[in-house]
Formats: structure tokens, sequence, C-alpha cells
């Protein structure tokens, strides 16, 4: 009988369902909700901003074709750390996991959390209340604790095991589509909406500003997107890697693509443009003049519940980069340390949500949209274009489709993508090129360990 265990203590458990699942739990959350009220105030134009969440989406599909045959080809735990450092250098693999524990997963947890936290907030201010009777006056310390017992709880359940975590994730995933879906269904048949929305916008004037008001749109828009390549992150624990991680990327970043632009079309329908432009919660505003303010409550829970979901897939995925790098050498010994019992790297997990907790406490949630944006956008640009060094190594087994347009395509139009947008933030983009820069030093000092050992 075949073993589906692998040769570093991690199980082959997880099926194409779950692996979806995770793509799509990792996708939806906090971006959705938030960035197009702040794109409206930007472009001052319906069809444009839908446009560029569509664009979006086909560099999203064109990443995660890539993204597909690398995993294919490397079906290991790492992601982008095994990608870079197989088929460029090492130092590249341990930046992208450096950035990945600093910003990549710990920051969107936290970020997640609060925003989460936030909601039920919305939803049940009788906690804020209550709060008050045991000497917790400040609305934002009491959305700070519930913060973090969100994430204490979601890091002991995934503690416990993938297959046990895999499960509320199939469930709170499966809570989230079919919210969504039934917020579309009932919103275009039901709701007060209006189409004259759409043709309710201002001239753009595509000079220099107005292509980097764009590309930083776009910026924020792809980190709506981030998680379209979440499953090579676990690929020491997919079950038929070959087939399940290419055909989970697809189909979740697919899914994904679809409900993102029908989410849009329905806020634009919903809420008159200049309404739209500068909030944050504009799921909430969207459900006020669609329903009314009786359904605010509902869609609040709704939201808590989806960023839930968030929560659970970053929790799942950051450990596993953590857990390849420490294998090799080139990061701290605990993230190497799978528990005997549940076969998942549990202490690396725990840590993730201790430096979470760490920024929630620090309160940098307004402040990550963009350096996340920029940080996260560098690597996968090397990543996608590793497929040609891929091709010629292994050109028995390579299979992208429509090659080389996904990896030129996703690779051209993510540099202009972020030199716009450093053109346009420079200060943000500039703190996140410092936390890469920052991790060179220390990939010298662990291969300077390494050296020694030998």
């Amino acid at each position: 009988m075949k073993s589906n265990s692998t040769n570093n203590g991690l199980d082959r458990k997880l099926g194409a369902f779950p692996l979806t699942n995770i793509v799509i739990a990792n996708m939806i959350g906090t971006g959705i909700f938030t960035t197009s009220g702040l794109l409206m105030q930007n472009l001052h134009h319906p069809f444009l901003m839908i446009g560029l969440w569509i664009a979006a989406g086909i560099i999203a599909l064109s990443g995660a074709l890539c993204y597909g045959q690398l995993g294919a080809s490397f079906p290991q735990a790492g992601g982008e750390y095994i990608f870079l450092s197989r088929l460029y250098h090492p130092i590249f693999g341990f930046l992208t996991g450096w950035v990945s524990f600093f910003v990549g997963f710990s920051a969107p947890i936290a970020a997640s959390g609060i925003a989460s936290s936030s909601y039920f907030l919305q939803a049940f201010p009788q906690i804020t209340e209550g709060a008050a009777a045991f000497g917790i006056h400040d609305p934002g310390m009491v959305q700070k604790i519930l913060a973090l017992s969100i994430i204490i709880i979601f890091t002991m359940v995934h503690v416990h095991g993938v297959r046990f975590g895999a499960q509320i994730q199939n469930a709170l995933t499966l809570l989230k589509i079919i919210f969504i879906i039934a917020l579309l269904l009932f919103g275009f048949s039901l709701g007060k909406g209006d189409l004259s929305h759409f043709y309710q916008s201002q001239a753009f004037t595509l000079n220099l500003s107005g292509l980097k008001l764009i590309g930083l749109s776009l910026m924020w828009i792809l980190f709506a997107f981030s998680g379209w390549n979440a499953a090579t992150y676990i690929g020491s624990e997919v079950k038929n890697p070959k087939r399940n991680i290419p055909l989970s990327l697809l189909l979740g970043t697919g899914v994904v693509t679809v409900l993102y632009v029908l989410l849009n079309i329905l806020y634009v329908y919903a809420v008159p443009p200049a309404e739209m432009e500068g909030v944050i919660p504009i799921g909430g505003i969207t459900v006020k003049y669609l329903f009314g303010s009786s359904l605010e409550t509902f869609f609040s829970l709704f939201i808590a519940l989806a960023l839930l979901s968030s929560i659970s897939a970053f929790i799942i995925l950051g450990p596993r980069i953590y857990y390849a790098m420490a294998k090799e050498g080139y990061f701290f010994r605990f993230a190497a340390k799978v528990s005997p019992s549940s076969h998942v790297p549990s202490l690396s997990i725990i840590i993730q949500g201790i430096l979470a907790a760490v920024m929630i406490l620090t309160g940098t949630f307004d402040q990550i949209l963009t350096y996340m944006g920029f940080s996260l956008g560098v690597f996968p640009i090397l990543a996608v274009f590793s497929v040609f060094k891929l091709k010629k190594q292994k050109p028995d087994t390579f299979f992208l489709p429509a090659f080389p347009l996904p990896p030129l395509l996703y690779g051209s139009v993510s540099i202009a993508i972020l030199t716009l947008a450093y053109m346009q933030r420079p200060l943000e983009s500039s703190l996140a090129l410092g936390v890469v820069l920052g991790g060179i030093p220390l990939y010298y000092y662990f291969k300077h360990i390494q050296e020694t050992k030998k």
C-alpha cells in the first residue's frame, strides 16, 4: 500500500476540494470589502474601476497558470521559497520567506483580525457595553482584545492538525461563498439599485498622473487577489500534487475573479459613485442602500465570518514556508519542528500568531495596504519568470498552456504596476524594499552557520 506521508514528516492528506477552498479562503478577505471606495475616490469612474478588477483577475489567472506548473514540478512545502531557491539562488528563496514572515502572513492575519473584530462589534455593540462593566471603556481596546482572542483561537485550531483545520476551513469557506452568492442574487433581484450610477463618472485623463493612479489602484486590487498561489505553499501535504495543485489554483482564482467582478458591479448598482468615494466598509453601505438599515447587522456578521475564513487560511499557509526554510538551515530551528501527534509545524504556527498579536497591539491596520501590496508583488514576478528556466531544465514534464504568454503578461504588467505605484507612493514602497534588503545580511548569517557545520 502506498504511503501518503512525505519524507519530511508532513502527510499528504489534502485533495482538490479542500485545496481549492484554501485558495478561495486565502483570496476573499479584507481587500474586496474595503478597497472599492478608495478606488472610486481616486478614479471617479465606475466602468474604469470594474475594468481594473477584471484586468487584475486576468493577471492573477496568468500567475496561477505559471504557479500551477511550478507547484506540480516542485510539490513541496514552501511555495516561492522552493521555486526561487531551486531555479535561481537560495538567497532569493530566503528573502521571499523573510518577507512572508514579516509581511505576507503575519500582517494580513493581524489586519484581518482587527477588521473581523470591528465587524463583530458593529453587529453586536453589546460586547462593548459589556466590556465597560469590567472597567474597559475604550472601544479601541475592546476591539484589540477581541482581535487577539480570534487569533489565539484559530492558532490553537491549526496547531491540532491540518485535517481538523481543513474541516474548519471548508465550513467557513462554504459559508462565505453562500453568503456572497446570496447577496448577489438578492441584491440584483430585490435590492433598490439604479443602473444610472454606472454613468455618473468624471472624465479620466490618461496622462502620467492617470497612469500612476491606475498602477496604484491595480496594486491595491491585486492585494485583494493575493492568495491565488496559496496551494503551492503546502505542496508536501497535497495528494496527487501534479493534478491537484494546478487544478486548485485555476478553479480558486477563477471563482474568486467572477465573484469580485460581480460584487463590484453590485456596489456601483447600489451606491451612487459620489457616495462610494473614500468609504472603507463598502459592503455595509451597499446593504444599507439595497435593503435599508435593518440588514446591516446581518451583513456585518457575514463580513466578520468571511474574515475568519481568511485568518484561518493565512495561519495554515505561512508556517509551511518557514518550515521549508528551516529544514534547509536558512531560518530559525524552531520553524522546522513538526509535532509528532498532529504532524504540523506547531511551534512555527504559534510564533506566527504571537507576531500577528504584536502587530494588533501596535495598531498597524491603516498603514499596511500599500506596504503589503508592494512588498508582496516583488517575488511572484521572479517566480513567474522562472518558468522559462524550468522549461529548459524539465522539458519533458512542462505543460504550461499558451506558453510564453502567461509569464510575459503577468511579469511585464506587474513590473509596470510596481513602478507606477512607487512613483505614486514612494514612502510606503521604500519601506517595503527596506524589509526585503534587510533580509540579505541575515541570509549570510544563516549561510555562515551552515558552512561551519560542514
